[in-house]
């Protein structure tokens, strides 16, 4: 988002947020025994986060993609960490996060629910959310499900459901094989063929060290816990949201990596549907432009994040100027 967003926000304003320096420091910590455990009581599911950035300053909730973790991020730090209070969270089945207690809609329901729950007890009050991927659409969700705790979020390489019954159908199938697969051959293996995607031909440019950090983040997930998160979080577990859209009354910025095709033209549609949406393409990059460009990245984010959208959010950014 640059001069040519803060031009049209000038003209379609909306709800903004409000509120948190310091290292690196943890959140809730996941209980004892709960990775092992595999998944907790309906209304029990607790997901682990940490913090970094400016304690004084707005809120970023960041939601990680499939075989992240809340350690995703932290590349961003150094970008981000001077204008948010980041709460980077463990996704259900990844890192130390145990998975839901039930499976398909279900399950994503309950990890919107975890969500709702990680908002109140950081204190952060209202919430910016920034999702990638699988966080994306979980981000998509908690906003529609919990308008009140959400400021604005930005969605990268977001899929907002899939609408013909048809798709679903073939995408549990998929879903349930892949799942299946990640549990017979280990992490390890399932890496390799994922990592070889075209979907991620971006990454394979990075330079050496990257890869290798990326990899070993990937493949410290669990077996059990990524084919959980298919079978709860994937796609064909989330509500279709696009007739949702339009009811959808907060800023959205929308970020995609032109050379993806299929989610450049997803976002391209969501933003039709939005209220107040903005659609920003990089240049160059494919699925994961957080990793592929970060300076541009972050930039792009910060310049959303700096626009104060609600006449209240106006008045203490000015109040805050003249300090």
């Amino acid at each position: 988002m640059t001069t040519a967003h803060r031009q049209q926000a000038k003209a379609r304003r909306s709800e903004g947020p409000r509120r948190a320096r310091g290292p690196r420091s943890p959140g809730r910590v996941a209980p004892r025994g709960a990775a092992e455990a595999g998944s907790q009581p309906a209304g029990t599911l607790e997901l682990p986060f940490e913090r970094w950035g400016r304690a004084v300053a707005p809120p970023l909730l960041l939601l990680h993609g499939f075989t992240g973790n809340r350690s995703s991020w932290r590349h961003l730090e150094p970008l981000l960490g001077g204008a948010v209070h980041a709460i980077a969270v463990d996704l259900p089945g990844h890192g130390e996060a145990p998975l839901p207690s039930g499976l398909g809609p279900a399950g994503f329901e309950e990890a919107l629910a975890a969500l709702e729950r990680t908002i109140d007890e950081s204190g952060a009050g209202q919430v910016s959310v920034l999702g990638y991927s699988q966080g994306a659409r979980l981000a998509l969700g908690l906003a529609l499900r919990a308008p009140g705790k959400v400021s604005r979020l930005i969605l990268e390489s977001v899929n907002p459901g899939l609408i013909q019954p048809k798709e679903r159908r073939v995408r549990l199938r998929d879903d349930e094989a892949l799942a299946s697969k990640i549990v017979r051959v280990g992490v390890e293996r399932f890496l390799k063929t994922w990592e070889a995607l075209p979907l991620f031909e971006g990454l394979r440019a990075l330079p050496p060290e990257a890869q290798e950090a990326l990899h070993r983040r990937r493949a410290s997930a669990r077996p059990e816990g990524l084919a959980g998160a298919l079978r709860c979080l994937g796609l064909a577990s989330q509500p279709s949201y696009w007739d949702r859209l339009p009811r959808l009354r907060l800023p959205v910025l929308l970020l995609t990596g032109r050379r993806d095709l299929k989610f450049t033209e997803l976002s391209r549609r969501a933003m039709r549907e939005l209220p107040l949406a903005w659609h920003h393409a990089f240049d160059a990059c494919h699925h994961a432009p957080h990793l592929e460009v970060p300076v541009e990245y972050a930039a792009e984010v910060r310049a959303f994040l700096d626009v104060p959208w609600s006449e209240a959010e106006r008045g203490q950014r000015l109040e805050e100027l003249g300090r």
